[in-house]
């Protein structure tokens, strides 16, 4: 749910990209965190424990304009994705207007990203929102691996729900901002 900060101006809207372990959701924010320029954006931040990490930051995108007089800025959320921490995954997702699954585009994976993407759905369902409604983007990443699957199956098993989609490899920024201005646009028609 957006917080509006009147003094400010500002709407701040919470995105949360979720998904299996090492799909490449923090390596997202990392390229973002380092290409968005420094004066519209926070620290990238880190709570860690001994076993599972999330980070977040935030920034205000030059490019999207202005709701009713208001700036939008974006706080980004990663999740731990290993099956264990789903407690801190329910607790990032809380108050989130929008998400982002990154799926690892990993033959090898396929069972994770759908297992992930389920409990996704019912994380979503015990907020009391409609997850057919929740505005969500998939990331296919990691399309540089040999043993890729194809968009095809990935949709099969994936993307019922025909959300937008992108192809990406995190680690050298392809997909990403086309992915980040999706959901981004997604977020702010909803408000």
């Amino acid at each position: 749910m957006a917080l509006i900060n009147v003094a400010a101006r500002e709407i701040h809207c919470k995105v949360v990209y979720y998904g299996p372990g090492m799909c490449g959701k923090t390596t997202n924010l990392q390229y973002i965190h380092a290409q968005v320029p420094r004066d519209v954006k926070g620290d990238l931040l880190s709570i860690a424990t001994e076993t599972e990490r999330t980070l977040f930051f935030d920034f205000l995108p030059l490019d999207l304009g202005k709701v009713r007089g208001f700036q939008t800025r974006f706080h980004l959320y990663t999740v731990p994705g290993q099956i264990l921490y789903e407690r801190t995954r329910v607790a990032v997702l809380n108050g989130s207007d929008g998400v982002v699954f990154v799926a690892d585009s990993a033959r090898d994976k396929l069972e994770e990203n759908v297992r992930s993407l389920k409990e996704l759905a019912g994380n979503i369902t015990r907020q009391n929102k409609d997850f057919r409604e929740f505005p969500i983007v998939l990331q296919y990443n990691k399309r540089d691996l040999p043993n890729a699957l194809s968009v095809g199956v990935l949709d099969k098993y994936l993307n019922g729900l025909k959300w937008a989609r992108f192809e990406s490899i995190a680690s050298t920024g392809v997909g990403v901002f086309d992915t980040l201005k999706a959901i981004s646009k997604l977020v702010i028609s909803r408000l």
